[in-house]
């Protein structure tokens, strides 16, 4: 690939310290995770206020994946143009505009479309930034780094529920979502100061400041071997830009599948379900509104400290043995669940034991599902089609994600907490199967490895 002549190479701006580097690229999980979580504290005051029945809360709850869909598509066009730092910067721009629209509404309609407006910050955030941390990290340490955009988002979420429990009453649900501003703000500030990635400045020509960024980001390695890597995997694309019918290609198929297989069973395993109606499920097994959401942040906590303890293991125990145990540990308990709900006739202490057993799923959950899955669709997209590679499966995992939040009040209605809970312990049985006979192992591998052994699959 020849480099541009226009203008002469610009080194980046700042000598700013990997870990901020990686905190300020992981910092749009936050919002992510604070805007899934903190509706469900909300929910709690407003469907009394508005006199919201179980179809409305669906729609409050799950417009925001419904934006994040457009989110998604907006990002897949965007990172490859404006590169990943400023589409970062955008979503963050968008996300404070419609939380601001969320902290002043005056009814549903209006909280409604806000709720949409971050929800398309949120989505180009998640298909940009995981993105943003696989390709600044070395091969040996890719899927820790890259597993902090997953414990920035639980750490959202459980912001959320501190926020939530700390501001509970009705008057309050408005400073709910106004706390959100503040890590939209220091995201906005702080990616102004941080790098693009070494691959996109390849791929824009911009190979002196490919070079810098990767001396500081890759300590040890030989920064000329990589960089010849990356250009000899671009040469195999002579330069052509990326386009969705790429995707199609016959060597490129299997990424796509997995990374569909991935966005959809991330959240047909029903969490979703969970962190937004947490504090609804306790409050109809006999919590009081308080002790509601005291169990969510239980909750919270445990999903941060699972997903802190995988970015130790991941790169150690590989993505795939992780996929699987989470498996078997939401099948189990989603399925005890079930027996607890329908055998134990005293609600306080059928809501203790159900607490026990949704600290346990979300326990196998952020082992698994949580933080691998961000990892691996941004690690098995060849470099022509990361950015739209991402987009598209951000967008079928965010699609799935508002059929989840939306049906699930009136599934619990109608078919009730056990029932529904035995359904998605049957599609985490079927989600074992496929990872275990489709899902290929990216441990210890460079991206551009990844994206050799697809070539040679097909002769490509």
């Amino acid at each position: 690939m020849e480099q541009s002549t226009a203008a002469p190479p610009r080194r980046p701006r700042t000598r700013t310290s990997v870990s901020y580097l990686y905190f300020f690229g992981a910092l749009g999980g936050v919002l992510f995770g604070y805007d899934l979580g903190v509706i469900s504290g909300v929910l709690l005051f407003i469907k009394r206020l508005w006199a919201l029945g179980p179809v409305a809360q669906g729609v409050v709850g799950g417009c925001l994946a419904a934006g994040a869909v457009i989110g998604a598509v907006f990002a897949s066009r965007t990172t490859d143009r404006l590169g990943r730092r400023r589409t970062i910067m955008l979503a963050a721009l968008i996300f404070s505009i419609g939380t601001l629209g969320c902290v002043f509404a005056e009814n549903v309609t209006v909280l409604v479309a806000a709720r949409f407006v971050v929800g398309v910050a949120v989505g180009c955030s998640s298909a940009t930034v995981p993105t943003y941390l696989c390709e600044l990290a070395p091969a040996t340490a890719r899927g820790a780094l890259s597993t902090l955009n997953q414990l920035m988002i639980v750490s959202g979420i459980l912001l959320a529920y501190v926020v939530d429990w700390a501001l509970s009453g009705p008057a309050n649900w408005r400073a709910m979502f106004a706390a959100a501003l503040v890590p939209a703000l220091v995201l906005l500030v702080g990616m102004s100061f941080m790098p693009e990635t070494p691959r996109w400045l390849i791929q824009a020509g911009r190979d002196e400041e490919a070079r810098a960024v990767l001396a500081r980001t890759h300590p040890g390695d030989d920064i000329e071997t990589e960089i010849d890597n990356i250009h000899a995997v671009m040469d195999l694309d002579a330069g052509r830009k990326g386009t969705l019918s790429d995707l199609r290609a016959a060597w490129v198929r299997p990424a796509l599948f997995v990374a569909l297989l991935l966005a959809v069973g991330q959240q047909f395993c029903g969490v979703n379900a969970i962190n937004l109606y947490a504090p609804t499920m306790f409050a109809d097994l006999g919590f009081g509104k308080s002790a509601s959401l005291l169990a969510s942040i239980v909750l919270g906590t445990v999903k941060v400290a699972f997903t802190a303890w995988v970015i130790f293991t991941v790169d150690r125990w590989g993505r795939k043995p992780l996929l699987l145990l989470g498996n078997v540990c939401m099948s189990l308990t989603l399925f005890l669940l079930r027996l607890v709900v329908l055998t134990v006739p005293d609600h306080t202490t059928a809501g203790l034991i159900a607490l026990v057993l949704l600290v346990t799923y979300l326990a196998g959950y952020e082992l698994g599902w949580g933080a691998v899955v961000w990892v691996m669709m941004a690690e098995i997209f060849p470099q022509k089609v990361r950015g739209i590679g991402m987009g598209v499966g951000s967008v079928v995992l965010w699609a799935s994600t508002f059929a989840i939040t939306f049906i699930f009040p009136a599934m619990e209605s109608g078919l009730g907490l056990a029932h529904s809970a035995w359904i998605f312990a049957a599609v985490s049985l079927v989600l074992f199967a496929l990872v275990r006979r489709l899902v290929p192992e990216t441990k210890g591998r460079s991206l551009e490895q990844v994206e050799m052994d697809l070539r040679t699959r097909v002769g490509k």
